[in-house]
C-alpha cells in the first residue's frame, strides 16, 4: 500500500512496526498512572466556536511551505488569508 505523505506530518507521523511492538496498552499501565492520566484536564467543547472545520485543497508547494515553518502552520496560514482579505475586498 502506498503512503499518502500529504496526510502524514512531523507532528503526527505514521506508526512503524517497531512503534507498535514497543507500545504498551493503557490497561497494562499501573492503576495509579491510569488514574492520573484519566484525571488530566482536557479541552472541552467551545462555548462559541470561532473556527469552522472544512476541507480545502491547496497546491502541494503551498502546503509544504507552511508546514516547513514548523508548529503553528495552520494559524499562520489563517493569518495570511486574513491579511489577503484586508487588501482584497469584494
Amino acid at each position: 500500500m502506498k503512503t499518502n505523505h500529504f496526510l502524514i506530518d512531523d507532528e503526527n507521523p505514521e506508526w512503524t512496526d517497531d512503534d507498535f511492538k514497543n507500545s504498551t496498552p493503557f490497561t497494562t499501565l499501573p492503576k495509579s498512572l491510569q488514574t492520573t492520566l484519566r484525571s488530566l484536564k482536557t479541552r472541552g467543547k467551545q462555548q462559541q466556536p470561532t473556527k469552522v472545520s472544512t476541507t480545502v485543497r491547496f497546491d502541494a508547494e503551498v502546503l509544504e511551505a507552511f508546514k516547513n515553518m514548523g508548529n503553528g502552520w495552520q494559524t499562520r496560514m489563517n493569518n495570511a488569508l486574513k491579511e489577503w482579505l484586508k487588501e482584497h475586498t469584494a
